[in-house]
């Protein structure tokens, strides 16, 4: 029965499709180092039931080899027995052929008795090295499970940690988003644009404002000249000539 059980339970793990259960697991990480854990036990346990039964298997093996051996054994004393009754009787001693023929027979029932022991060992054995095997491959599957498992374990938490980083990263990216406005480096960035602003204004209104003083020097200077060539034209025509005033 604990045979049976084991043997239910081995081929059951061997068979178990870790993707499909990792699929529907909610926590998979958690799933895996409880199935690792399990096969670990469930491994264990096998090996003791596997060596146990391999145990068993090697006493019912020897048991059939002692009775094949006691049988050639007790064939031999029969033929031996026998043998030397013949040659009793031969000497026409029949009270000893007799007497061996009697041991012959004994020899022949003991080798009978060896013969059926052993024949019926061989069922028993024959289902044992087969339960043997079974459970060594089931063994070795589990075995291979197993080492699924912590694979895809240690790559499920490589996976995840790598992914914690990424995100980790991200998040840190954001905190110094230059982009963001509500970021404090946004607010100082937007500080300096207006200042930029304002002074670019400043610069702006004072050079509108020198330039309106130079146009109107350069209004005045022209008046002037119209001023100066009107005298000029005035002059000759309207001031007494000093050379004819002196002769009257």
């Amino acid at each position: 029965m604990v045979k049976q059980s084991i043997f239910g339970r081995v081929a059951q793990l061997a068979k178990a499709n870790i993707n499909a259960m990792l699929d529907s697991a909610e926590d998979p990480q958690k799933m895996l180092d409880q199935m690792v854990r399990d096969y670990t036990d469930n491994i264990a346990e096998a090996e003791t039931a596997v060596a146990q039964t391999i145990g068993n298997l090697r006493m019912v093996e020897e048991d059939y080899d002692e009775d094949v051996q006691a049988s050639s054994d007790w064939g031999n004393k029969a033929l031996a027995a026998s043998g030397k009754a013949d040659e009793f009787r031969s000497a026409g001693d029949t009270a000893n052929a007799d007497k061996f023929d009697s041991l012959a027979k004994v020899a022949i029932q003991r080798q009978m008795q060896s013969e059926s022991e052993a024949k019926s060992a061989e069922p028993s054995i024959t289902s044992q090295r087969d339960v043997v095997d079974k459970l060594k491959t089931g063994l070795d599957a589990m075995k291979s499970k197993r080492q699924e498992l912590v694979s895809k374990r240690d790559e499920l938490v490589a996976r995840a940690k790598s992914a914690q980083a990424q995100n980790q990263v991200q998040e840190a990216v954001k905190s110094i988003d230059i982009m963001d406005p509500s970021s404090e480096v946004g607010r100082f960035e937007e500080k300096i644009r207006r200042e930029e602003a304002r002074v670019r204004g400043a610069a702006e209104l004072a050079s509108s404002s020198l330039d309106a003083q130079f146009n109107s020097l350069e209004d005045l200077g022209e008046q002037t000249e119209i001023e100066a060539r009107l005298a000029a034209l005035k002059g000759p025509k309207s001031a007494p000539s000093l050379t004819t005033g002196t002769s009257e």
